[in-house]
């Protein structure tokens, strides 16, 4: 808790400090990226039309990603060394993976960005890369790297809001700045300027903001459990019934998106640990376990799509069959894939996390 003139900032005390269920949430959100990347593979079957949703699981990250390091700040905030240890822990958690990636991409030119390396850093700018505005620009990013647009959003939004978290002091100050953020982004996504990109940083704040309002809520307003579990609930009734409708191709499709997911978000935290089978399938199981791995899968997926393209040769001539076996195969070699960089390469480097608690 920190205090200050006019200021209260207490977790609930029915609210853990680790929330599993969350984990499922983010296994799920990395599940539908994955399967997005794969719906022209499942045209023709029952699930092509889910599968055209898959994009929505950047949404649902990005409400993930503003509750859960919006709730770290406001604890640490009042701590000693609040600036390096939490930009510390995020470039251990966020550079290790990311720097591999490029590498890896870069040195396999190509392969995974053009013909040459040359090449590919002039079509695909190291520099953009390294300093995380690659979705800034009007710039053709390779596949093999494109998913790092939303990596981009959540890091420019966390090195300005740190110090927004540490200086103003009282909480409505901060819901105000985030409420402007939900407001401004539809507007953004309306106003079709020539220099907003369509992975422009203005154009995807609703979901961190949102997560992050969930954050500062949480600890601020002394609603009951279950008062919380009804607002959840409320977002997702509201939200995803816009979205499939009314918001469906316009500007705030994205919004009714995150009403969804922040009520979807909201519920979990709130019924955390409830005897049900939804809260024990996101607990543990396959989804907790995807939410474990989900950074690495995320960044690696396509590379994997792209390096086991010869499979996907293979199954050409085998129509609906072949598409399918497709779809299975790069489920699984992802899941090898980011399995082994969790348990070989991320979780190793994450225990230096302790040198910044």
């Amino acid at each position: 808790m920190f205090t200050g003139p006019g200021y209260r900032l207490q977790r609930p005390t029915w609210l853990p400090s680790y929330i599993p269920e969350l984990q499922g949430l983010r296994g799920l959100a990395v599940l539908g990226v994955v399967i997005y990347h794969c719906h022209p593979r499942l045209e023709g079957t029952w699930s092509y039309r889910a599968s055209l949703w898959g994009w929505a699981g950047v949404n649902l990250f990005f409400v993930l990603s503003g509750f859960l390091i919006t709730s770290i700040l406001l604890e640490t905030r009042a701590r000693p060394h609040y600036f390096r240890n939490f930009y510390a822990r995020r470039a251990l958690r966020i550079w290790p993976v990311y720097v591999l990636v490029l590498v890896v991409c870069y040195l396999n030119a190509p392969w995974f960005i053009g013909p040459t390396v040359l090449e590919a850093i002039r079509t695909a700018p190291w520099w953009a890369y390294i300093l995380f505005l690659q979705n800034l620009f009007h710039l053709s990013l390779p596949p093999a790297i494109g998913p790092t647009w939303s990596l981009a959003i959540e890091e420019q939004y966390y090195f300005l809001w740190a110090p927004i978290v540490r200086i103003l002091a009282r909480p409505w100050s901060l819901a105000v700045f985030l409420c402007c953020a939900l407001v401004a982004s539809p507007l953004f996504r309306m106003s079709h300027l020539s220099w907003i990109t369509p992975t422009h940083t203005l154009t995807h704040l609703d979901g961190i903001a949102m997560g992050s309002l969930i954050a500062i809520a949480l600890d601020t307003v002394p609603f009951s459990r279950r008062t919380w579990l009804a607002l959840g609930l409320t977002g997702m009734v509201v939200g995803f019934p816009a979205a499939f409708t009314i918001a469906g191709g316009t500007a705030f499709l994205d919004t009714a998106l995150t009403a969804g997911f922040g009520g979807a978000v909201l519920a979990s935290i709130a019924s955390t640990g409830a005897r049900n089978p939804l809260n024990a399938v996101l607990r543990r199981g396959p989804l907790a376990f995807y939410g474990r791995v989900s950074y690495g899968m995320y960044m690696t997926h396509i590379m994997a799509f792209i390096y086991f393209g010869w499979f996907d040769r293979m199954m050409d001539a085998h129509g609906t069959l072949g598409n399918v076996a497709v779809v299975a195969f790069r489920l699984a070699i992802s899941t090898l894939v980011a399995t082994a960089l969790w348990y070989g390469f991320e979780s190793r480097i994450l225990k230096l996390k302790r040198l910044f608690a």
